[in-house]
């Protein structure tokens, strides 16, 4: 089966790059109903993700070796390579000929004018693995941890100016690693205790030590979606650093709660889960698609208290001045701080993609703000570690709404995530969570 599944990493990577798709709604869309084994699904989540997070070092290796520029190789072909490439000098249980050979029995199949071009450079590279030339931290120390970590140049410089060399290094390492897969236990159903019994008799592995308490680390698992316990709601899938965002919302039964940026619905699932499924939450979006994820959801787990419409944040709904009690601002954001889950996305943004973007989340905010009550609450939160999107759009708001003022959020934290600052900023390097952002904000009765 390895050969087809090499043929479903090509197709999703292509993917990928032609269609700027997401890693894991193109896996989820390739392999979706298909009849392959658990472990050959592991395969090709493993050689996507392997190749996109290392593919700016492969490039280099290929340009190394290629006579043909790089803006000439057919796409396939392209990705072919880095697919051999990646399997010879990450993956060990491949031997380096079957690597080889199976890259060239795929490119055959797509392009087999191309097989001698494929077989030449990872031959070359096999002859000549030792000789390969990356600029040292003396020579050039901006280009030498782009490559050697594959994150853009930009994105390097930018992050050495904010954080340090050492900090951004272990961030850029952090940023490679394959992180674990979180789930969040509907209390609604099933209780933590339970939710592990269930999983170790599917030969999940657990790990239960968390940061939330309802949160369980799992790994060793196939199709979740084919699961017993997934389709009876027992559990949804979430990043721990997520899940922080509905306990620092602190939602409590027969509230009015407003999410006006609500798909997947993974928060929004959370906190009418912490609400005791008891009030009312208005989740909003401006794909019907993704608000049907919701509902979807929400059935799944068991939820009935959740009303879904589509509606553009960035509009102002006068029916709502003053209406909620908590509101949510999940804004859109660049998703720099969920690198390790989307690798993809560090090589898809540009400076003014975050420029352009913390326009549109202070517009979001600012609407938001006037459906909050007199002592309301407001969570702004995004999956970014970018200050631009993040403090700087804090200080802004509350510069032009003195009836808002920052409440701090660390009576809400686990003992461990406590700090000195008011607002929590998480990056994948301190705690192995998804970077995240949030800040709390009530609005007074001046």
């Amino acid at each position: 089966m390895k050969n087809n599944a090499r043929k479903y990493v090509l197709d999703i990577l292509v993917d990928i790059e032609k269609n700027n798709a997401f890693s894991n709604i193109a896996i989820n869309r390739a392999l979706k109903g298909k009849d392959i084994p658990n472990l050959d699904r592991r395969f090709i989540s493993e050689l996507v993700y392997g190749v996109l997070e290392n593919k700016i070092y492969l490039d280099f290796i290929i340009g190394t070796f290629s006579k043909m520029k790089m803006k000439k190789i057919n796409v396939k072909v392209l990705n072919i390579l880095r697919m051999g490439l990646y399997q010879i000098i990450y993956l060990d249980k491949i031997p380096e000929f079957a690597a080889v050979d199976e890259s060239v029995k795929l490119v055959k199949k797509v392009d087999y004018r191309s097989s001698g071009f494929v077989n030449g450079i990872l031959r070359s590279f096999l002859r000549n693995k030792k000789d390969i030339k990356v600029p040292t931290m003396k020579e050039d120390k901006i280009k030498h941890l782009s490559i050697t970590y594959s994150h853009p140049e930009w994105l390097v410089e930018k992050w050495m100016k904010e954080f340090g060399q050492d900090f951004t290094i272990n961030l850029l390492k952090a940023n490679n690693e394959t992180p674990k897969l979180s789930v969040r236990t509907n209390t609604l159903k099933v209780t933590k205790e339970e939710l592990i019994e269930s999983f170790i008799k599917e030969d999940v592995k657990v790990f239960p030590d968390t940061f939330v308490k309802e949160a369980i680390h799992i790994s060793h698992l196939g199709n979740i979606e084919n699961m017993e316990i997934y389709q009876k709601g027992f559990f949804q899938i979430q990043d721990e650093s997520s899940m922080l965002v509905a306990h620092v919302l602190a939602p409590k039964p027969g509230e009015f709660v407003i999410d006006v940026c609500a798909a997947p619905g993974g928060k929004t699932t959370h906190i009418a889960q912490l609400m005791k499924n008891n009030g009312k939450i208005l989740a909003r979006d401006i794909y019907n698609h993704k608000l049907k994820l919701i509902n979807d959801n929400a059935k799944r787990l068991g939820i009935g208290m959740i009303k879904t419409e589509v509606f553009d944040a960035k509009e102002l709904d006068e029916s709502l001045l003053g209406k909620a009690d908590k509101v949510l601002v999940d804004a859109p954001c660049s998703g720099l701080g969920i690198i390790r889950r989307k690798p993809e996305l560090k090589y898809n943004k540009k400076p003014q993609d975050i420029e352009e973007i913390s326009k549109l989340q202070l517009e979001i905010l600012k609407n938001a703000s006037k459906y909050v009550k007199k002592d309301g609450v407001l969570v702004y939160s995004t999956c970014t570690i970018e200050k631009e999107e993040n403090m700087d759009i804090i200080k802004k708001f509350i510069k032009e709404h003195n009836d808002f003022e920052m409440v701090d959020v660390n009576d809400t934290l686990p003992s461990n995530l406590k700090s000195e600052e008011k607002f929590l900023q998480l990056y994948p390097n301190t705690y192995k969570t998804d970077g995240f952002f949030i800040c709390k904000l009530r609005r007074n009765n001046g």
